[in-house]
C-alpha cells in the first residue's frame, strides 16, 4: 500500500520553492502549495520520502544560517547585510577621533617610505583615515552598499576580512608602483575590493548551469564598468583604488568556489575574529611608533 503523502511546513512561498529546489537536488519530488488552513506555505511528499526530505532539509538550513541582519533583496540569491552599517560607524568614529586629536594621520597613512623601512601595518590602518568630510562621506555612502552586498554574498565575517585584505592589496600595489614617495589614506581601495569581489561572484556557477559563462563575463564587464566610474575620477589615489580592485578580483575567484561552506557560522566567527586582530594589532603598532620624516 502506498504510504499517505505527507506536508513540510515553509514561512514562505520563497523557503518552500527554495526547499523544493533542495528536494530535486536529492530525487525527491514535492508540491508547493498554499496552505488552506493557515498563512504559510507547504511542501507535500510521499510518506517514504518524509524523514530523507526532512534531514535534507535540515542539512541545507544548518549550512545556510544567516547572522541575524540579512535580508533578500531585488531577487532571490541577491542578500544585503545591514552590518555594514557598523563598518560606517567605525570609520566615522576614526575620523571623529582623528579630527579631535590631530595626531593619527602620521603614524597611520600610507607612508611608501615608512613601508620601505618595514611599517606594515600602515596598509591597514590607512583605510580607517579620512582627508576631509567630503571624502569620509564618499566612502561611507558607496562602501555601505557594496560592502553589506559583500558581506551578504560571502558571508558577514568573510565578506567583511576578504573586502579589508582586498583594501590592503590595494595600499600594497600602490607602494609597489610608486616612483617616488607618496602619502594616502581612505577607504576607497576596499570599497573597489568590494566592487572586485562582487563582479566574480559568479565563478560559483560555473559548474552548475550552462549560462555560468554568460553570467560571470556579464558579472565582470559591469564590474569593471563601475571601477572605471566610480575608481578613476580625477584627484583620487588611482593605484590604490586598481589595487584594490585587482585584489577582490583575486579572492573572490579563490573564494566563489566555496561559498556555501564560507557561509557557516563557524567561518565566519573565524573572518570576524580576524578582521578584528588585523584592525587592533596595526594600530597598536602604528601608535608605538612615530611618523617617520622624509
Amino acid at each position: 500500500m502506498e504510504p499517505q503523502p505527507a506536508r513540510i511546513t515553509a514561512r514562505s512561498r520563497l523557503e518552500a520553492m527554495d526547499w523544493s529546489l533542495v528536494l530535486i537536488s536529492q530525487g525527491i519530488e514535492s508540491t508547493v502549495d498554499h496552505d488552506a488552513e493557515g498563512s504559510g506555505w507547504i511542501l507535500e511528499v510521499s510518506g517514504k520520502d518524509y524523514e530523507r526530505a526532512r534531514e535534507a532539509i535540515r542539512l541545507y538550513r544548518s549550512e545556510n544560517r544567516s547572522w541575524g541582519l540579512r535580508r533578500e533583496i531585488f531577487q532571490a540569491g541577491l542578500v544585503f547585510d545591514w552590518i555594514s552599517l557598523a563598518w560606517v560607524a567605525l570609520i566615522t568614529a576614526l575620523f571623529w577621533l582623528n579630527d579631535r586629536r590631530g595626531d593619527l594621520e602620521g603614524p597611520g597613512m600610507l607612508d611608501t617610505i615608512a613601508l620601505a623601512h618595514g611599517q606594515w601595518w600602515r596598509l591597514f590602518t590607512a583605510m580607517w583615515l579620512h582627508a576631509d568630510l567630503a571624502h569620509l562621506a564618499s566612502n561611507a555612502i558607496f562602501g555601505v552598499v557594496l560592502l553589506g552586498l559583500t558581506m551578504g554574498r560571502y558571508g558577514t565575517g568573510v565578506g567583511l576580512l576578504a573586502a579589508y585584505l582586498a583594501g590592503a592589496g590595494g595600499n600594497l600595489l600602490s607602494w609597489l608602483l610608486s616612483t617616488r614617495p607618496h602619502l594616502g589614506l581612505g577607504a576607497s581601495g576596499m570599497v573597489m575590493g568590494c566592487l572586485g569581489l562582487l563582479a566574480v561572484q559568479s565563478v560559483s556557477l560555473w559548474r552548475r548551469t550552462s549560462r555560468a559563462g554568460k553570467e560571470f563575463l556579464g558579472g565582470l564587464l559591469s564590474g569593471v564598468m563601475l571601477f572605471v566610474l566610480l575608481g578613476l575620477a580625477p584627484g583620487t589615489d588611482v593605484m590604490a583604488h586598481f589595487g584594490g580592485f585587482v585584489s577582490g578580483l583575486l579572492l573572490g575567484g579563490v573564494l566563489a568556489g566555496w561559498i556555501r561552506q564560507l557561509r557557516k557560522p563557524l567561518f565566519n566567527a573565524i573572518g570576524a575574529l580576524m578582521f578584528v586582530a588585523l584592525v587592533i594589532v596595526p594600530w597598536w603598532l602604528a601608535l608605538q611608533h612615530p611618523a617617520r620624516g622624509h
